[in-house]
């Protein structure tokens, strides 16, 4: 009996070998330009600007995007492709009762729902108990067998020995953990390798975190620990991320040198503007505080206030003031994926100018993360572009409407 193969094709339209795109205004990952149109051969933008200042190339394909503004496909600073809503099935059963099949499986699904919703690049903070689950969406996606974003992985992350969960069971009963545990240099240093070696782009460590469940945040690792990492980290060319939310938590991550902070709940004036001054890039993950409380009851814009969005507020208003870098990145996966727009929204709704907020989804988080070709329309940059239905400028919900994506040259939606 003879086998035919059959052949699975995403929905992906391959642009012509050059396409010009004609929306209405161009944000180039700096400002807006009205009557700007956009040039693209193969995957690379090879001209931007008013149509009569280029000659077009033979067979050039025109796409009008009427109505739209075009800009850089969004990067996504902070989220977990293998986490689903809370409200749906809470951390702990996640972490402990799905498979990592099931959660990749789920992770394919969200990848493409985030690239639909213009992610067009992705940095995944822990695969959160999947082991290296995040490295392997990545391959897919990179070898066109999935559809989603391009990925900058994490992996399995690194906490202090005894300092993460799940946690609630008597000390004879060992559970999976949601990243790697790990005392001393040693051990610091092995792991931080490990993982490198397993495919992490990059190094999340936990600085500080709850030591028993319902306590507050502490410090976690020592000074010295924290500097064996990075140090371990930079010296093969990657970079260490830290999860932290007190004040000395994260005074400890900056000076060990880690790039970026992730929610910085606790953050004073003088520990933003410490991270001014040694570069390091601020994450405040705003909307998923908001969906956490919403989850457990907390109606918006009817009940009081909680403390946690009060305190919040006053981080984040504080690090604005010290004029450090601030990273666009929700925690999503705590909400659902492809609503990412949620945390642009609540950075605009906290005090951030919706144009910064702009710069920070797209040319900012590019410089922070090394990328060097993405972020910006602009020519000989990959053709990593988006189109949304009217202004964002003039109202950041206009992100929740993204009409047009392309990604590395091929157009993945247009509507």
């Amino acid at each position: 009996m003879k086998i035919i193969p059959v052949i699975l094709f995403l929905t992906v339209f391959n642009s012509a070998a050059q396409t010009l795109l004609k929306p209405d205004r161009v944000f180039d990952g700096a400002e807006i330009n009205e009557n700007w149109v956009v040039l693209v051969e193969e995957n690379t933008i090879t001209y931007v600007g008013e149509i009569t200042g280029t000659k077009l190339p033979k067979k050039t394909k025109t796409i009008e995007l009427k109505g739209t503004t075009l800009m850089p496909g969004i990067i996504e600073g902070h989220s977990h492709l293998l986490l689903h809503p809370y409200n749906e099935t809470e951390w702990n059963d996640q972490v402990l009762k799905e498979s990592p099949v099931e959660r990749a499986i789920r992770g394919t699904v969200h990848a493409k729902n985030s690239l639909m919703a213009g992610i067009t690049t992705m940095r995944d903070l822990g695969a959160e108990g999947a082991g290296y689950s995040d490295v392997y969406l990545k391959k897919t996606i990179e070898e066109g067998i999935i559809s989603g974003p391009r990925l900058l992985v994490a992996g399995p992350a690194i906490v202090a020995t005894g300092a993460y969960g799940p946690k609630g069971f008597h000390d004879g009963v060992t559970v999976p953990l949601g990243a790697e545990p790990v005392s001393g240099i040693d051990q610091a240093t092995e792991s931080v390798r490990r993982q490198m070696g397993n495919g992490a782009d990059f190094i999340k460590i936990y600085a500080d975190y709850r030591w028993t469940t319902g306590a507050p945040s502490e410090p976690t690792f020592l000074q010295t620990e924290i500097d064996a990492m990075v140090q371990t980290a930079t010296t093969a060319g990657k970079y260490v991320v830290a999860h932290a939310s007190t004040p000395e938590g994260m005074r400890r991550a900056v000076q060990g040198g880690v790039e970026t902070i992730e929610h910085g709940d606790g953050g004073t004036l003088e520990i933003f503007k410490l991270m001014k001054e040694k570069g390091v890039g601020f994450c405040p993950t705003l909307a998923a505080g908001d969906a956490i409380l919403r989850y457990g009851g907390w109606k918006k814009g009817n009940d009081p206030e909680p403390e946690r969005i009060t305190q919040k507020k006053k981080s984040f208003k504080l690090a604005l003031e010290s004029g450090v870098d601030i990273v666009y990145g929700g925690d999503v996966g705590v909400f659902p994926h492809g609503e990412n727009y949620r945390e642009m929204e609540m950075m605009v709704e906290y005090g951030m100018q919706t144009l910064e907020v702009l710069k920070s989804a797209t040319s900012l988080n590019a410089k922070i993360f090394h990328l060097d070709k993405l972020g910006k329309v602009k020519i000989g940059f990959l053709a990593d572009i988006i189109a949304v239905e009217g202004n964002p400028l003039t109202d950041i919900k206009k992100m929740r409407n993204v009409k047009f994506v392309m990604k590395d040259g091929n157009i993945y939606k247009n509507e």
